[in-house]
C-alpha cells in the first residue's frame, strides 16, 4: 500500500441537466429519485411502522446531490481511472469459453460498452433489465474495461500484445491465490450507490452470455461522499490517512506517467493504462496490538491528520534527514512513506484508486479484510514493479500485510462515439 494511495479528489460537477430517454419513453432513473425527506417511514404511537408514505412522481422533483452525478461514457480515457474515490465497487475477470474468439469477444466488447453507456446515463439495460436501480440516478457510476496477457492467444491476437502486458515478476510477499488472480477479461465497476453498482455488476454478468465465464469476482467499498464535514483524503481499514502523495491530474507530468500516449505502442493503446489488481489482506488483529507511536513508525506519518513524524501537515514536505535528540531518524529507515516515495524509486509513479474489502470472519475468528490495490500506469515496468520490489526489500508494513491474489491489465483507451471499447484493437 503505497503512500502514493489514491487522494479523494472531489468528484466531476453533476452534468448540468439531467439526461432523460427521449419523449414517450417515460421519466429516467435519473429524475425518479426524491429528496432525503420526499419519502418516509410513518411511526405509530408503539414505534411500529404502519405504512410508507410514497414518493411523488413529479418531475419537478429533484434528485439528491449523490445520485445526479453523471460520468460520461465516451471520453478520451476511459471512465474510473481519474475520478475520486467511489463509495461502492466491484471487481470482475472472465475467461473466454471454450470455443470462443476474436469474433465473440468483439460481440461482448460490443454489448458491455453499450450496456456502460446506458447505465452510466441513468438508463436501463437494453435487454432484460433488473430495475435493481430504477430509483436512483447514475450515481458517478462508472464501468472500466482491460484486457489480460492470456486474452491475445486465446483471439489470435498476440502480435499486439503489448511488451508492457508481460507477466509481473514473483515478489517474495506474495502469497497469490491463482484461481483469483488475472483472467482474459477484466471490469471494474464503481458507483456513489451501492445498488447501482450491483446493477451494473448483474448487468455485466448477464451480457456476458456463452461467450465468457466468471473467473473471479470481488467486492470493495469506501466512504460515502459527503460522510465527512469537509472534503478529505480517505482513510484505509487500518485507520492510516491513505492517498496523500498520489499523482494528480495538474501535475505537468501526469498524463505522460499514467496514459499511454496517442503515438505510442501498440498503437491501440492510445489514450490508455496498464492497471495492476492486488487483494491486499491487513492482519487487523497483528496491526491493533501495536501501539499507536509503533502505527506511525511503520507508516512513516501521523495517524491523526497524515502529516510526516518530521512535521507540518498532511501535503508538506518530508524531511528525510531530520532526527530526534538521540540522533536517530524521525521517519525510520524501513517506514513505509519512506520506501514508497517516487524520489527514493527513480520517479517511479503511479495513480492508486484502490477499494477496502470486507469478506468475513474466519473460523478461527480473524477478520477477512483489507485494500483491492488498483494502480494505474504508462508502463507497470517504470510503475509498479520497481515500487514493490524495493517494499519487498525491507518496508516495515510488510509484517501486516499479505498479497493474496493479482493481475495485470492493458486497458485501452475510451471509446468514440459510435465506437466501443477494444474496437481498434479487435477489428484493427
Amino acid at each position: 500500500m503505497a503512500d502514493q494511495s489514491t487522494s479523494q479528489t472531489a468528484p466531476d460537477a453533476p452534468e448540468e441537466g439531467a439526461a432523460t430517454r427521449a419523449a414517450g419513453q417515460g421519466i429516467s432513473r435519473r429524475r425518479l429519485l426524491g429528496t432525503a425527506g420526499a419519502t418516509g417511514l410513518v411511526f405509530g404511537a408503539a414505534g411500529g411502522a404502519v405504512g410508507y408514505a410514497s414518493a411523488p412522481a413529479d418531475a419537478s422533483t429533484p434528485l439528491s446531490s449523490v445520485g445526479e452525478r453523471r460520468v460520461p461514457f465516451h471520453v478520451k480515457h476511459q471512465p474510473g481511472i481519474t475520478e475520486g474515490l467511489q463509495a461502492r465497487g466491484h471487481l470482475i475477470a472472465f475467461d473466454l469459453a471454450p470455443g470462443a474468439g476474436r469474433k465473440e469477444a468483439a460481440a461482448l466488447m460490443r454489448r458491455w460498452s453499450d450496456t456502460a453507456r446506458r447505465l452510466m446515463a441513468g438508463e436501463p439495460a437494453a435487454h432484460g433489465d433488473t430495475d435493481v436501480a430504477r430509483d436512483a440516478g447514475p450515481s458517478g457510476l462508472t464501468l472500466t474495461f482491460g484486457f489480460g496477457h492470456s486474452f491475445f492467444a486465446r483471439t489470435g491476437l498476440e502480435k499486439q500484445r503489448p511488451v508492457a502486458l508481460d507477466p509481473l515478476p514473483e515478489f517474495s510477499s506474495d502469497r497469490l491465490d491463482k484461481t483469483r488472480s488475472n483472467g482474459d477479461l477484466w471490469v471494474q465497476i464503481g458507483s456513489d450507490d451501492a445498488l447501482v453498482a450491483f446493477h451494473a455488476l448483474r448487468a455485466i454478468q448477464r451480457d456476458a452470455g456463452s461467450a465468457a465465464r466468471v473467473r473471479w469476482q470481488m467486492n470493495g467499498f469506501n466512504r460515502t461522499p459527503g460522510a465527512t464535514a469537509r472534503p478529505m483524503t480517505a482513510r484505509n481499514l487500518m485507520g492510516q490517512i491513505d492517498g496523500t502523495r498520489n499523482p494528480k491530474p495538474s501535475d505537468p507530468d501526469f498524463e505522460q506517467r499514467i496514459f499511454v500516449p496517442e503515438n505510442g505502442e501498440p498503437a491501440w493503446m492510445a489514450n490508455g493504462s496498464y492497471a495492476v489488481v492486488r487483494r491486499i489482506r491487513m492482519l487487523l488483529d497483528d496491526w491493533e496490538q501495536l501501539s499507536l507511536k509503533e502505527q506511525e513508525n511503520v507508516i512513516g506519518r501521523r495517524k491523526s491528520d497524515g502529516a510526516p513524524l518530521s512535521g507540518g501537515t498532511e501535503t508538506s514536505e518530508m524531511d528525510l534527514e531530520k532526527t530526534d535528540a538521540e540522533g536517530n531518524l524521525v521517519v525510520p529507515y524501513n517506514a513505509h512513506a519512506r520506501i514508497t516515495r517516487p524520489d527514493q524509486n527513480g520517479g517511479a509513479a503511479m495513480l492508486r484508486r484502490p477499494f477496502s474489502y470486507h469478506d468475513g470472519i474466519d473460523a478461527d475468528g480473524v477478520p477477512d479484510a483489507g485494500l483491492l490495490f488498483i494502480c494505474w500506469q504508462a508502463d507497470p515496468l517504470r510503475g509498479f514493479v520497481p515500487v514493490q520490489r524495493k517494499l519487498d526489500r525491507g518496508d516495515a508494513l510488510s509484517r501486516y500485510i499479505r498479497h493474496e491474489a493479482s493481475g495485470l491489465f492493458a486497458v485501452p483507451g475510451g471509446a468514440a462515439e459510435g465506437e466501443y471499447v477494444g474496437q481498434r484493437l479487435l477489428e484493427g
